[in-house]
């Protein structure tokens, strides 16, 4: 469970932005809005390389149904790309009969 959060949370990060991008909103209006340099804004955009308040105020701005329905998409295709394991080896590993 802890893995699959911090999954998700790299996934965030790692999207976030095109997830600025699908929301619609300019890139100078958010950095506004979250109280940052335009410049510096842009700088953490492409590097990816938010601080956990960063992304909340990011997503604050930015939280519609189209960043949600995209976000919900880039975590599934995240999570097809994990390990699975089939439902005799999870038997097995249960220690089911």
């Amino acid at each position: 469970m802890v893995q699959n959060i911090i999954l998700n949370y790299r996934t965030l990060i790692q999207s976030l932005a095109e997830l600025i991008q699908v929301s619609g909103y300019r890139s100078d209006y958010i950095a506004k809005k979250i109280g940052m340099k335009p410049a510096n804004f842009s700088l953490k955009k492409q590097r990816a390389n938010w601080s956990v308040d960063e992304v909340e105020q990011v997503m604050a701005v930015i939280e519609n149904e189209d960043t949600e329905n995209y976000l919900m998409l880039v975590l599934m295709r995240a999570e097809k790309k994990e390990e699975t394991v089939g439902y005799g080896e999870f038997q097995k590993e249960m220690g089911w009969k």
